[in-house]
């Protein structure tokens, strides 16, 4: 008997002809994810994909943990195999669940035959084994209807595997399959939840920060990779580029009317990070931009913002609820962090009265007291590049 982890897998069953491609970057993914838990060797059979270790040394525990963060995963179980007998399977169920049978008042057993050859039907198999559970833990009541705790057995190809009640997965598609893109991560609440979300949609994330030093702290910058460090739980390993803003935004500040700054401020913001999309192959910006949050979120100032580039923003917080966001943030852990009291780069020099409803003439009007061009590529040839990689 082997104790092993089974993944089930999502939306990547409902792929076509490329299924095969999608299923090869999830396993690549996963195998990335296990590797400080130990050698596990990684495949997938009938929709199912089982992480074996590969010796006694693997951290079964922190391996578990591990996968439930993998995009692509719908549910996470562990699970023992064993041979495809009806006694083996029931010896197994009897003590790799034991601790479990004896925490529940309820049971019931569910069976999955995949592999019909399999002299038992599913039911059959299910009153069988259930039985015998039934009599081996008689404090254990069974429940068909409600059941506490369910043991599963599943019949497959090479082997049959017993496990309890499986535990969710993170849901959504593989990093990696669905194109690369950029992020702009600030300090906050939200544009790291963006940036997982857009991450759980299959995109290879690049994140971005503006940094406007002394206006903004070292320990402002440390606090943003900090929330790219956890973002790698879900992201594997990113690259952070930290933009220096302070040039643009004191030019800003000398030249154009106050009223204007935070959405000339975002133009920058987005022309750099299209520059940087395109040295990295990405097709997308990525932003944390919620309708109606605050003055430069507004439909007409959202539009004016990303009037000066071509690639596609996606903004996948845009219709959510506050509460959500913050919710989300807890979830993955990026909350505590995100509220640390340290400036970004969105508060140095925050008009007094923003204006909300800007027009596209008047703020290219303003710009042309700026060397645009000029301070893009002065940004962009002076950033620096974090790597950011999980730390188990």
């Amino acid at each position: 008997m082997q104790d092993m982890i089974l993944l089930k897998q999502g939306e990547i069953v409902l792929k076509g002809l490329n299924r095969r491609n999608f299923e090869m970057k999830l396993i690549s993914n996963i195998t990335r994810r296990l590797k400080p838990y130990g050698p596990f060797r990684v495949y997938a059979v009938q929709s199912t994909i089982y992480a074996e270790p590969q010796d006694g040394a693997c951290d079964m525990d922190g391996a578990y943990e591990a996968v439930k963060t993998v995009f692509g995963i719908i549910s996470v179980n562990r699970a023992m195999a064993c041979p495809k007998d009806k006694d083996a399977i029931f010896e197994t169920a009897r003590t790799y669940l034991a601790d479990a049978m004896r925490r529940a008042k309820t049971f019931k057993v569910e069976s999955k035959r995949s592999d019909k050859s399999f002299p038992m039907t599913s039911i059959q198999l299910s009153q069988y084994v259930g039985g015998l559970l039934a009599e081996a833990f008689p404090e254990t009541g069974v429940d068909v209807h409600d059941p506490e705790l369910i043991v599963n057995l599943e019949i497959r190809d090479y082997a049959a595997y017993v496990h309890g009640t499986a535990e969710p997965g993170a849901g959504g598609m593989p990093v990696g399959t669905c194109g690369r893109a950029v992020s702009l991560l600030s300090g906050g609440i939200d544009s790291p939840v963006s940036t997982y979300m857009a991450a759980k949609r299959g995109v290879s994330v690049i994140p971005v920060h503006f940094f406007s030093f002394p206006y903004t702290s070292e320990l402002a910058k440390q606090k943003v990779i900090d929330l790219g460090k956890i973002l790698t739980r879900y992201c594997g390993k990113m690259k952070l580029e930290v933009v220096p803003f302070t040039h643009i935004q004191e030019e800003i500040r000398d030249k154009c009317p106050e009223e204007l700054f935070t959405v000339l401020m975002r133009r920058f913001m987005m022309r750099i990070a299209e520059r940087i999309a395109e040295d990295n192959n990405c097709k997308a910006i990525v932003t944390g931009e919620n309708l109606g949050q605050v003055a430069s979120q507004t439909m007409e100032a959202m539009g004016v913002t990303e009037a000066c580039v071509s690639l596609p923003i996606l903004r996948p917080l845009i219709c959510h609820d506050k509460k959500e966001i913050v919710q989300t943030a807890v979830q993955i852990g990026t909350f505590d962090t995100s509220i640390l009291p340290y400036e970004d780069c969105c508060t140095v020099f925050t008009p007094r009265h923003p204006r909300t409803k800007p027009r596209l003439h008047e703020v290219e009007a303003a710009e042309a007291a700026l060397d645009v061009a000029g301070l893009v590529e002065e940004a962009v040839m002076h950033t620096e590049r974090v790597i950011l990689e999980h730390e188990s």
